[in-house]
């Protein structure tokens, strides 16, 4: 199945993947918004949901609010501490749970995540009929993933478009590159609340 633009489609996030992503690889943030929209290209969104992780601190509250202000969904899960120190706040199963459950009533899925575990979920979908696309970093994302979606948009391939760098050096060609002072910095979904622009969702 081709994409087309009377594709039903729904998004699925998985934040902390993307996150620890871009900021291992760009020291930035990731502006889901823009993704979301630009992943959709002109499909008609039925849900964008991000799975994210709550700490004891709340200290996420402000990228919770700017996801909810965009006009994506949240589901919420405490983070778990362990004795030894490890946390852990695992969102695999639900995620993809919700995209079975979701996938009857669309044409297409959309992961964000370079997640390996989603192998199996990509293959269940395109399995029963629905087209599956990936959205991630190209180098943090696991190769089956890769090759078993659809369509893969690189994230890393549109930087200047997908992330947003609050302090310091914009990366040009890559995570080490100091871009010229003149280059505009592209205005993200948490940086202003008037500023920000929803993305056309459909329940």
């Amino acid at each position: 199945m081709f994409q087309r633009l009377d594709q039903r489609v729904a998004v699925f996030i998985d934040a902390q993947n993307m996150y620890h992503s871009a900021k291992h690889l760009y020291q930035a943030r990731v502006n889901f918004a823009e993704l979301v929209e630009t992943a959709a290209a002109g499909r008609p969104i039925i849900r964008a949901i991000a799975y994210v992780a709550k700490s004891k601190t709340g200290e996420e509250q402000a990228f919770f609010d700017a996801l909810t202000q965009s006009g994506i969904e949240l589901k919420i899960k405490d983070v778990q501490e362990f004795a030894s120190g490890e946390k852990k706040a695992d969102w695999d199963v639900g995620m993809a749970v919700d995209a079975m459950s979701i996938a009857p009533r669309v044409d297409t899925v959309i992961l964000a995540t370079g997640d390996g575990d989603f192998v199996p979920l990509v293959e269940y979908l395109r399995g029963h009929g629905v087209r599956c696309e990936v959205v991630a970093f190209a180098e943090s994302t696991n190769n089956r993933l890769r090759e078993a979606a659809d369509s893969f948009l690189d994230v890393s391939a549109n930087s200047e478009q997908f992330l947003i760098h609050a302090h310091g050096p914009r990366p040009k060609n890559g995570p080490h590159e100091t871009p010229s002072k003149s280059s505009p910095r592209r205005r993200g979904p948490t940086e202003e609340a008037s500023g920000v622009r929803k993305i056309r969702v459909t329940y």
